[in-house]
């Protein structure tokens, strides 16, 4: 056992959190922690680590553990870059490499009385520095950075400098690294492009000790859980196996339990009028009957009735109008801010009904194409023509569309003034707003309040096209769910920019993937996507492709000149030798160092010999090729380096 959460219970004035909740880690067991919005979960994970007490109850934690804990929000601030922040994790290692060299050099000029304690000293700390992984600390700081979407320059922007996005990255790098015992994570995906939520499946899986991560990407949970505890009803509910286990078992518990209280319901009904008739019959056995099966009735474990909390939003988009069967047509269409092209020449068809996904990691230009479709934002070269009838709703991730200074009915009544005090409730009701909360000032709420506003003002334009900026962010898993079926269900046509999988899977028919400052067309689904990707993405490499290149062009919309769609052979062909030289540089450089290691081992195994501790000469020649191949393996080091992030980008 790692962590035992004890009968834990905690209010907030009269609202209840957590009512005597229980549930337990062992060690190398990962964790989802799931729940609605606002239902408490953060408010567990910060009692866990120690930064909120609980009412009642204990949690305890296996002695000498180490946790590390990254909040949702954090405040960070450095004068570091991020490359020297997180080389900075590891210290000591630094400090005993350091110490390392320094003891090569006195073993080096000691007399042959003080080289034996220097060398018994020498063996010791390079023991200890090759169990702590020293040797290779180096290389999992560089993979943790590039994980995290930092490589190249990139890696050495000032921490200052950064985005709160940005920040929160970084904060999680140092997290992952410091390897604690249990690590917490509170929604590590929301700052995270697909690439590297993806690398962070991979490592999560892969880690040694235990972890406790609240997130509502289902696809994430996926990849990595072995149990999801349900905060519900005040209670942690434990189950076994990824989301999708617990989605099939919750689900049939569920049932089974409608039916176990409809069973038991029709067998107190059925004493409830026994005992009725018994008693109208009004003879004192009769009376005694009717009593002894009231007491046997009363003690009966009532279950109670399964509640199907209305607290969920429900809602449906219909479009007012149909649209003509053409929606979109861009144009050769080019974006550019200043000096930094992100896209050109993009060529893309969209037909009445379709349901389009655009994927890409940040900062690649996914928002700013909605942006342009929607116009609010510039054409820096090319066209964009929408069809007959196309109505656009935007919704936008920032919420740019929304006031702060307006309150929630403020917000609806100014855009539909046409529609009634009660409809205006209505719909703010359809999205969890009642009462009192209507009068709430949009400034004031929080990032998935404002999310369900902008969805409500979505459903109210009635429009055939939908352009969706990251419509799951801050939506809890139940809320994602109902806007997928929703989209599904919807007759207009939808483009959307997401990084949910699970919702990209469950809406999208069509994916288009912005890498190398081209979309690659792929017409089918996010499964058909993950099949062809890199077969398509291989064919297209090295910038040759053309925007929008299909992967089925015979049946695929997208509009694209012949001319555009043909790879240049030669340029291909120049391309593939270079990756075939740097792989060959790389190889060669890896087996380099890989020698230089073994070579450096063998050095330090002599030296540690009684023989060569008395031979002063020879002491000297081994320890001058010793510092010798320690340059050459550090100069190795670097060109790795170098040759990894060249490959990474071809």
């Amino acid at each position: 056992m790692i962590l035992q959460v004890d009968h834990l219970s905690k209010s907030f004035g009269d609202r209840v959190i957590l009512s005597e909740a229980s549930f337990r880690i062992n060690d190398n067991e990962k964790f989802a922690l799931i729940g609605a919005n606002g239902i408490g979960k953060t408010t567990l994970l910060k009692m866990i680590a120690g930064e909120e007490l609980p009412d009642s109850g204990r949690v305890i934690l296996a002695s000498d553990t180490t946790i590390g804990y990254l909040p949702q929000q954090l405040g960070y601030h450095s004068d570091l870059s991020i490359y020297e922040e997180l080389f900075a994790v590891r210290n000591d290692l630094t400090e005993q490499e350091k110490r390392l060299r320094e003891l090569e050099v006195e073993i080096s000029e000691a007399d042959d009385v003080s080289r034996q304690a220097l060398l018994k000293k020498y063996d010791a700390l390079n023991y200890d520095f090759e169990q702590k992984d020293g040797y290779t600390y180096k290389s999992r700081v560089l993979g943790v950075i590039n994980g995290l979407g930092f490589a190249g320059d990139a890696m050495h922007t000032c921490i200052n400098n950064l985005s709160g996005g940005q920040k929160t990255r970084v904060a999680l790098g140092k997290l992952l690294l410091q390897e604690p015992d249990l690590l917490i994570l509170d929604e590590p995906t929301n700052h995270l492009d697909m690439t590297s939520v993806s690398w962070l499946e991979n490592y999560i899986s892969s880690y040694s000790g235990s972890v406790l991560i609240v997130s509502h990407d289902r696809y994430f949970l996926d990849k990595w859980a072995t149990h999801i505890v349900e905060l519900d009803n005040r209670d942690l509910i434990t189950y076994k196996g990824d989301y999708s286990s617990y989605a099939k078992t919750k689900e049939l518990r569920r049932k089974t339990l409608i039916n176990d209280y409809k069973k038991q319901q029709q067998v107190i009904k059925h004493e409830e009028e026994v005992i009725k008739k018994l008693r109208q019959f009004n003879r004192e056995k009769s009376i005694r009957r009717a009593d002894s099966r009231q007491k046997m009735l009363d003690k009966i474990d009532r279950i109670e009735k399964p509640i199907d909390t209305d607290n969920s939003m429900h809602f449906s988009l219909e479009p007012a109008v149909i649209s003509g069967k053409d929606v979109l047509d861009t144009d050769n269409l080019s974006k550019a801010f200043d000096d930094n092209l992100l896209f050109s020449d993009v060529n893309i068809s969209v037909k009445r009904g379709e349901k389009v996904a655009i994927i890409g990691d940040n900062g690649t230009g996914k928002t700013t194409l909605l942006r342009m479709i929607a116009g609010t934002e510039s054409i820096t070269s090319g066209t964009i023509t929408l069809g007959t009838n196309v109505e656009i709703g935007y919704y936008d991730q920032e919420h740019g569309i929304l006031h702060d200074e307006k309150t929630m009915f403020e917000e609806i009544q100014d855009d539909y003034p046409y529609l009634t005090n009660t409809e205006i409730r209505n719909t703010l009701a359809a999205f969890l707003f009642t009462e009192d909360d209507v009068f709430k000032t949009i400034g004031s709420l929080s990032g998935g309040e404002k999310g369900r506003v902008s969805l409500a003002k979505l459903m109210l334009s009635e429009a055939n096209l939908l352009l969706l900026d990251e419509p799951t962010n801050h939506l809890d898993i139940q809320s994602r769910e109902i806007l997928e079926s929703a989209i599904k269900d919807y007759a207009g046509t939808v483009i959307c920019v997401s990084h949910d999988r699970y919702f990209i899977k469950n809406t999208a028919q069509r994916i288009l993937d912005l890498t190398d400052k081209r979309f690659i067309d792929f017409s089918g689904g996010y499964e058909y996507y993950l099949e062809k990707k890199d077969e398509l993405k291989s064919r297209l490499s090295g910038g040759a492709a053309s925007d929008s290149s299909s992967d089925s062009p015979s049946d695929n919309p997208t509009k694209s000149k012949a001319s555009e769609t043909k790879l240049d052979w030669q340029e291909q062909k120049r391309i593939e030798a270079s990756r075939r030289k740097l792989q060959k540089e790389f190889d060669e450089t890896e087996a380099k160092i890989d020698r230089l290691e073994n070579e450096i081992s063998e050095i330090d195994a002599l030296l540690c010999t009684p023989e060569i501790g008395t031979d002063l000469a020879k002491l000297r020649e081994l320890t001058d090729s010793r510092d010798s191949k320690s340059d050459e393996l550090a100069s190795l080091m670097d060109t790795w380096e170098a040759l990894s992030i060249q490959l990474e980008e071809v």
